[in-house]
Formats: structure tokens, sequence, C-alpha cells
């Protein structure tokens, strides 16, 4: 697929979001934002250019004026598919043989104090911050307030996103069968969730037996065996680029009791957290839903992380659902809950589904069944 054949947002979408950062940035007494290739420069511009030792960088003043793309010559090409030309911003090239960081800093007034996104590498930061004689601070106070509110395009994106990892997870019954080994199934998995509409697989989690116990095992040449519990989590972008990622965990045949009652309880608490999502309520608040019904049950031990993470251009954002994190939620925050119960040794079951804030409550991204499925 071309960059100009690329699905995005249109060109006032990015505008208004270029707008919206220049404003937040004069409230945080910033006087640009520094922006290299990554989720970030791809949420402000559409553009999917890659980082390399050549410095590509979005300068974003606050004062109002139009941003300026800071680009090598031989990388023109990458911002084919962005919205730069459409919104008729300055596109400063160089070629090898100019200092790009002194390119930088004559789109910048003198002494500007600048923030940079957290995943600028260390090869770029350090001679901008030499440049500059200062060191740049970070821009994720400012990103994350327009990255954590997904607006209607967004969460559009998203619902195609869950509708297309169900799909997936629909037909597991064609691959979870015993004798064929994790990496197996997973091969199938990663071919499938390509065809339900996904342009790549972020991530494939098979985790059989004992392995279900790790929350982030991958895949192994473990055979399934019948009777196992098998954790599947699985996700990737859909065009333009937002993910899905959503985990089910499946048996060979029927559970005995006591998995049967200990994924009940696993359900349960998902629920709950599912349930006590709505505007207002603080991020931590959520997580308690999940892990309070848990630790009653007896299982505090087994549940042995945060309950969810924000989702959007990366698989994980903010904001957090863990335990002391007091951000107050609002509507169109896109995040997981995923609560696990993990026996060492033994097997592991999780469930998760991504989420959106509604004005009233939330809106679930994930329609599969929730509970211990048996194939």
């Amino acid at each position: 697929m071309s960059a100009q054949s690329e699905a995005r947002f249109t060109a006032e979408v990015y505008g208004k979001r270029l707008e919206r950062a220049a404003q937040l940035t004069r409230a945080a007494k910033l006087d640009a934002l520094l922006i290299t290739p990554g989720p970030d420069l791809r949420y402000l511009l559409g553009s999917r250019a890659q980082s390399f030792e050549r410095l590509t960088c979005l300068v974003i003043p606050a004062s109002g004026e139009t941003p300026s793309v800071v680009i090598p010559k031989l990388e023109l090409a990458s911002l084919g598919g962005s919205a730069a030309g459409e919104l008729g911003l300055q596109v400063l090239d160089w070629t090898d043989g100019v200092d790009p960081y002194r390119v930088v800093k004559s789109a910048l007034n003198a002494g500007a104090r600048v923030a940079v996104d957290d995943t600028m590498p260390a090869l770029h930061l350090l001679p901008i911050a030499d440049t500059l004689t200062a060191l740049p601070v970070s821009a994720t106070p400012v990103l994350r307030q327009l990255r954590m509110r997904k607006d209607d395009s967004e969460i559009e994106a998203l619902r195609r996103a869950g509708a297309a990892i169900d799909r997936v997870h629909a037909r597991m019954g064609e691959w979870l069968r015993p004798g064929r080994t994790e990496a197996e199934v997973a091969a199938d998995i990663t071919a499938a969730i390509i065809e339900e509409g996904h342009t790549a697989a972020e991530f494939v989690i098979v985790g059989s037996g004992p392995h279900g116990a790790d929350p982030h095992h991958a895949v192994s040449d473990r055979r399934i065996e019948a009777g196992d519990v098998v954790v599947v989590d699985i996700g990737g972008p859909v065009e333009p680029g937002y993910f899905s990622d959503s985990t089910r965990t499946y048996v060979l045949g029927e559970p005995d009791s006591e998995v049967a009652a200990r994924c009940a309880a696993l359900e349960q608490a998902q629920a709950a957290a599912v349930a006590a999502v709505r505007p207002g309520v603080t991020a931590a608040s959520i997580d308690a839903a999940a892990r309070n019904p848990l630790s009653e049950a007896g299982f505090g031990d087994n549940f042995i992380h945060r309950t969810g993470h924000g989702i959007g251009l990366s698989v994980h954002e903010e904001p957090y659902i863990v335990a002391g994190n007091d951000i107050v939620l609002e509507p169109g925050m896109a995040f997981s809950i995923e609560p696990g119960l993990y026996f060492p040794g033994e097997w592991g079951a999780r469930i998760e589904d991504i989420v959106v804030v509604t004005p009233d409550g939330c809106e679930p991204m994930n329609q599969r069944p929730h509970g211990l499925t048996a194939v």
C-alpha cells in the first residue's frame, strides 16, 4: 500500500490537533514542541515517517506560527501520505553535510524553551540539547492531554479494530487442538489477524497449561494437551493505525470444577470493573473494582498486574488503570480492562476488553463471550 493510498483522517482533523497542541504548549509556558517519528507524529500529522540516523522533526511553535517539518531531502516522499502539504506546513529539507539541529534552531525563537516527545532517540535529543544549550523537557504532559481523549473518528477506528479482533477470536476453534504447538497455533492466528482486517499482527500470545501463568509469555514449541487452559492475547493495527487488543481464555475439553469456579470469579471481577466505568471516577477506582472481588475470593496474590492501559495509536498509552492513578475519567478515554489470575506451574486466565468512556458509562469495543470457552 503506498503512502498516498494509506487511510488517514482529513487535513481538517490534523489542523485542529496542531492548533490544540500549540494552545497546550502555551499553557505549559513552553515555546515549542519538537516531535520526531512515532505515534505522536502520526497523531499530529498523519505521517508514517520512520526514525533514522538522519533527523526528521516536526516543530510546533506555541505562538501560533505555521509549524515546520525538518526532514532529510531523501525522505521527502515520506510526507506524501501526511497532511503536511494540505496544511501548508513549512518544509525545511536538508542534505548530508548540513547540520539539521541548526535547522531546527533556525525555526525557533532565540532562547526557546522546548519539549520533546518521549520516543525521541538519544542520538537526536543530545545534539538538540547541545545546539540549543538547554536540555529540553518532556512533552508528555502536553501530548497526553491530546491523545487520551479520543474524538468520534478515533472511536470509530477503535470500533473497527475491536470487531476485527473479535472475528479472529471467533475462529479459535479452527486452530486450538491437542497435539499442536503454541507456535503452530500462533502462526494461524497471525495470518487470520491480517485476513480479518488488520495491517499486521502486533502481538500473539498463546499460553497453554503452565505457560498461561506467565502474563507475557509469547509462544513456544510446547504441544497443547487435552484439558489445557489456554490464554490467547492478540492484537494489531487497523487503518488508520488504531490498535485492537483482546484476551480470551479457552479450555480444550471440559474444565474441572476448580478451574471453572476460578474463571467464573475472574469473569465477575472483569464485569464489575466494566460496570464501574463512567466519567468522574478515577482510574484507580476501576482497578479496585476488578481487584477487590478477587481479593475477597482469596485470589489477591494471583492478580499480579494492573487492570488496564490506554490504547489508540499505541498499544500501551495513557491512561493507565492502576492503583494510585487518580486521573479522573472523561468521555473519549479508551483503555483495556484485563484482570487475570495466575497459578505458577499450573495455568492462568485473563479476560480483556477495550472500552471507551461515554457520557453515562462506557462502550465496549469487544463483543465476544467473556467466560472460559471450551473448544
